[in-house]
């Protein structure tokens, strides 16, 4: 029978405490505690005792028992230390996906389209004449049999040139991304945890890449007083330190890994909450603090023109709203081509993940 069929609410028959539950929250909370399980598990522990996640029959002790057996957790033989897996690091990368992506529409089939048809890799819906250079693969024959006969009837069955008809294509595009991550002390300040987010984010995009996109390439860099590369696998541990913001240091590692990427298509996302306050000059930091540094500022939109001469167009994640600092974007922006997005934190994935799947431009050249 269809329609729906109604049912008294029983909130005690709902499922509680379970294993996979409390993984999803432990999961998050490994988040915020930059990978440290020892410190998740407490307070994992005081949610417990708070909200009764767990019952008579299954405790927090069995799903840390659970967790060891499972392959989530090892125990340091030396002193007991907890320590998260690659197991557990994937399964924090796709809760970061399932929770980022999943609010998104779908997007296609998983591919880079370009805007341009013709001799692609990938059918669209357009249709036309054959043309002289069209490839065999692009006739459609049964469209055009279908066309054949009703040009010339079904009695003597005769089929020419321009009763083929061809199935237009699309291009699909290899894409190498860099993502940048400010970690200066300031995404931590005024009472808002601006590297959560950030970081969370940077681990969806890792795993969608990894998963539905695997012949691009993302390289992740991070930024303070200098700028380093980082695995993968080290995002759940990142945190942020008592550093500045060179962002010219930044652009310059990004832009030095895109030159070694061979594909056509390349793009800096930077997501950051603040201004550039740092340069690194014959070994030692130039730092200010207290506004937008001349020196520092034009260091730094000189770097976003070499990048434009790159074709690495840079898109700029902007977390924070003083005017000042979102008139330094513009002017970023317009020197370097690229687009500014001012996002707060709970749109940020989105904003960055619908960015890179409408990233549609022709690589073949």
């Amino acid at each position: 029978m269809r329609g729906f069929r109604f049912t008294d609410f029983l909130p005690g028959d709902l499922p509680k405490g379970g294993f996979d539950e409390l993984l999803k929250l432990f999961s998050e909370l490994l988040n915020y505690t930059a990978g440290d399980a020892g410190e998740a598990l407490s307070w994992l522990n005081e949610l417990d005792k708070q909200y009764k996640l767990t019952g008579n029959d299954y405790g927090i002790g069995d799903f840390i028992q659970d967790l060891k057996d499972k392959g989530y957790l090892n125990e340091d033989p030396a002193d007991g230390e907890l320590k998260i897996t690659a197991k557990t690091e994937q399964t924090i990368r796709k809760s970061a996906l399932e929770e980022i992506f999943g609010k998104l529409k779908k997007a296609g089939r998983g591919n880079h389209n370009s805007n341009i048809s013709g001799v692609g890799e990938e059918k669209n819906a357009d249709r036309r004449e054959f043309n002289f250079g069209d490839s065999l693969d692009q006739i459609d024959m049964t469209a055009s049999i279908h066309n054949a006969q009703i040009n010339h009837g079904i009695g003597n069955f005769t089929l020419t040139e321009r009763d083929l008809e061809v199935e237009e294509k699309d291009y699909k595009t290899l894409t190498s991304t860099v993502l940048m991550i400010d970690i200066s002390h300031s995404m931590i300040l005024y009472g808002e945890d601006r590297i959560t987010p950030a970081k969370k984010v940077a681990m969806a995009l890792a795993e969608l890449i990894k998963t539905r996109y695997p012949k691009d390439t993302l390289d992740i860099v991070v930024f303070g007083n200098d700028a380093w590369p980082i695995s993968i696998k080290d995002l759940p541990y990142l945190q942020v330190g008592p550093y500045h913001t060179n962002t010219f240091a930044g652009l310059e590692l990004a832009a030095d890994l895109l030159r070694r990427r061979k594909t056509h298509n390349k793009q800096i996302f930077m997501i950051t909450d603040g201004k550039p306050t740092c340069l690194k000059e014959n070994g030692r930091y130039y730092k200010n603090s207290m506004g937008l540094d001349r020196k520092v500022i034009n260091k730094t939109l000189n770097m976003a023109a070499q990048c434009k001469r790159l074709n690495i167009p840079i898109t700029t994640f902007m977390i924070a709203k003083d005017p000042y600092l979102q008139q330094f974007v513009r002017q970023f922006t317009e020197i370097n081509g690229g687009r500014a997005f001012y996002s707060s934190l709970n749109g940020l994935g989105e904003y960055i993940f619908e960015d890179y799947i409408k990233n549609r431009r022709r690589t073949v050249r």
